[in-house]
This record gives C-alpha cells, structure tokens and sequence, in this order.
C-alpha cells in the first residue's frame, strides 16, 4: 500500500512554568484528511491531558498560526502588535499545509503554555504497518517520557502545599491479583449441581453454575452439561463453549478429552469413542487408592460400574460372591492404582498456586519426604483450605480417570454423579 501519512514527533518542551528534561515524546501517524483540530485532539490525549476546555494553536515555521476561527479574527482585528496571517485549524489538513522536515509548534492552554515541538519525518509511513489499522484521526504509535500533570497535581486533593500521603503499607489488591475478593463471587455449590443433575434439571445446572468461580471444577461442572445443551441449547451453548475454552487453557489430565467431548456435543456429533456410562467418581477411587489396601479393579464397560479388585479375587471374598471377570473378558476392563504419584503431583499444584508467598512454603514443606499426605492435610485444615482442595483435587482424579478410558479408545456418557460435599 502507498505510503501517505505524515510521521510526526511530538515532544513537550514545557509548561506552567517549568521546562521538561528529557522532553517526553510521542510519534504520531497523521492522515492525508487529518486537520490540525485532529492533531491537537490527538496530542491532548496522547499526553494525558484530562482538561481539554483551553484555547490551543500551532505556530509555523513561517509565522503563520492555525487556530480556531474565532481567536484567528480575533487576532487578525488586533490592533496592537505585526498583523499575522492565520489558518482555521477546524478545515485546514495537516499534509497540505506542512513538508516533509518541517517543524512547527503547538501550544495549549495560553495562560500555563505548555508547548510542544512538532517535527515532520523525513519519510512518509504507511498506517497499517505502523498501526495495524487506519484510524479515523491521527493516533501515536511510539512514545517515552514522563507525562506531568497539566495542573501539577500529584493525587486528588493536591493543592501545591500540603504533605504528601503516606503510602498504604500493603500492595494494592488489583497489583496482586487478589481482586475481587473471593467472598465477592458466589461460591460454586457443587451440591446444587449435583442435585439438578440427578432430578434431570437442565435450568437448575445452569442457575447453579452461573456466576460463579468455577475453574478448580471444570471436570465435575463438564460432566453434567449433557442434558442442559440437549433441553436449554440457547441458555447452555454459550456456558458449554466457554467450558471448552477454559479447558483448552488449562490443560490438565483429561481436559483435551473432556473438551473434545463437549465439542462434539456442541456439533450433534457422536463422542470420539466408545460410549459408556462410568461413574468417575467410583473409577477415580480406584485409581488413587492405596495399591497397598486397594489394588485397582475393574470397570464393567456395560454398565459402567466399578469393582475393586478383591471383590474379583476368590481367595477374598470366596468362590461364590467373587465377581467372575475372566467369564467375560471383553465386558471388564483391569485398572491399577497409580501408587500415590497423582496425588503427590495434585498437592504439588495446589501448593504452587497459592499467591501467598508464606502458605505456598508451608505447603511445598509438608509435602517433602514420608508422611507427605498427613503433613499437606494439616496444613490444608489449619488454614481453611479444604473446601477448595477438596474441589481441585477430585477434579484432577476425574481428569485421570477420563483420560485414561479416552486411551483405551472410551469416552464418558451420561451425566456421572457429583460427589457430595
């Protein structure tokens, strides 16, 4: 694209009785219809300038001035001082009325004259590549420089005389992250969730997860939002899509299944896999159990029930109550336990999550060495954190457990049960 606009620099000399060093600058992209109006509403905000009520005006480099029509009659009818050429600022277009090199002056507010040099670039630029778009009036695309305030004042109720503040010995929350305040946001009730999903209430899992904090849950909330895109498709299909989205960012263990099941939803498409109505509840038990006490088990791909592996076993529990999964073999599917990694690795997140610097200590000490579990359960207890572990830590167990049935080539049908709290 031809290059037609203007580059041009911008620094504040000075101004309610001061001089700036270093000048602050700002480079501004200057359109071939661009009025010098424009510009000086263009500088005004790239400096910072809130009061924009004063008289303004640019001086050339051959002594004309461009201000507003009524201040140019006013100075043409003077009858004290060199008569002076002006131009209407309001009509007058920028390009048309100064060259490539050239340099001029703006000035604002006539009583504190804060002044500003202006130099035209040597080369003209092309607004897309500078800006990435072409603005309807000129716009700065580079800057540096402190920017006083146009009055001097440092905080409100500066009057030039007073002390200034103390400043506040805490960080301001919004600088930490830690705004708003959780109390502020509704906590997810995953009761209530539970609750609708069980009654068959598509407008109840809607209200109860709506408004709500609930990124530590997106396995447990995905998991029920079947039958509200089915029933409440206008309502649910933005909830659904912004799940996906939340999932696709996090990506955790089973959140690439869990978002590609929801996608296939969303398309009326069938799930990538075989479909089968687990109760990830009861599958992820098995899978972070102790291989000590429960050594995995296995789940019926028929029904979707779990059975730990000693109900399986006759020498436990006898000849005639042992669930006989060798009878049919392409009816169950063995799962081991992991032998505690998942769960070490999930205290470890929560651990490096935490903003607070002193608990995020605590809690990457308690999980060193043996007696990790109890240790990280202290912790937790003592400072009123189990609520949110519980939630973050059955929503990675799902996430395992949905990860593993999607590499055996089985997706998640249904709506599972949420686990009660």
């Amino acid at each position: 694209m031809a290059k037609t606009w203007l580059s041009v620099t911008v620094d504040l000399l000075g101004g309610a009785g001061q001089d700036l060093w270093p000048w602050p600058g700002r480079i501004m992209a200057v359109g071939p219809s661009h009025t010098f109006e424009q510009l000086a509403e263009a500088i005004n905000l790239a400096f910072a300038r809130w009061d924009r009520a004063h008289l303004s005006m640019f001086t050339l480099a051959d002594g004309r001035m461009v201000m507003d029509r009524e201040s140019a009659d006013e100075l043409t009818s003077s009858s004290d001082g060199p008569l002076v050429a002006s131009v209407d600022m309001s009509t007058a277009a920028v390009v048309r009325t100064v060259d490539l090199g050239d340099e001029f002056r703006y000035t604002v507010d006539l009583g504190d004259e804060w002044t500003h040099r202006c130099v035209v670039g040597a080369q003209k630029i092309d607004p897309v590549e500078v800006l990435g778009i072409r603005p309807a009036a000129p716009l700065p695309y580079w800057g540096w420089g402190s920017v006083p305030d146009q009055y001097g004042r440092r905080w409100a109720e500066d009057d030039g005389h007073g002390p200034v503040p103390t400043r506040p010995s805490h960080r301001h929350p919004m600088l930490q992250h830690t705004w708003p305040e959780q109390q502020q946001v509704r906590e997810l009730d995953l009761t209530a969730v539970r609750r609708a999903t069980r009654a068959g209430d598509p407008d109840g899992i809607l209200d109860a997860i709506t408004g709500v904090e609930i990124d530590d849950a997106l396995q447990q909330v995905g998991s029920s939002l079947a039958s509200a895109l089915e029933h409440r498709r206008e309502r649910a299909e933005p909830i659904v899509r912004s799940i996906h989205n939340r999932l696709t960012a996090r990506d955790g263990p089973g959140d690439q299944e869990l978002g590609e099941d929801l996608l296939a939803a969303l398309r009326g498409e069938p799930l990538p896999g075989r479909p089968v109505p687990v109760d990830l509840d009861a599958l992820a038990a098995l899978l972070d159990g102790d291989p000590m006490l429960t050594p995995g088990g296995y789940l019926d791909l028929s029904t979707g029930e779990t059975v730990p592996a000693d109900l399986a076993d006759p020498a436990e529990v006898g000849e005639d109550y042992a669930v006989d999964v060798e009878a049919e073999p392409d009816r169950w599917l063995h799962v081991d336990s992991d032998d505690s990694r998942g769960g070490w690795q999930d205290m470890a997140a929560f651990a490096d999550r935490q903003r607070d610097r002193t608990l995020r200590d605590s809690l990457e000490r308690a999980i060193q060495g043996r007696g990790a579990f109890r240790r990280f359960r202290e912790v937790i207890r003592d400072e009123g954190l189990s609520v949110q572990w519980d939630v973050f830590s059955v929503d990675r167990q799902w996430g395992r457990a949905r990860a593993l049935l999607a590499a055996e080539g089985i997706r998640v049908s249904g709506a599972p049960c949420i686990p009660g709290r």
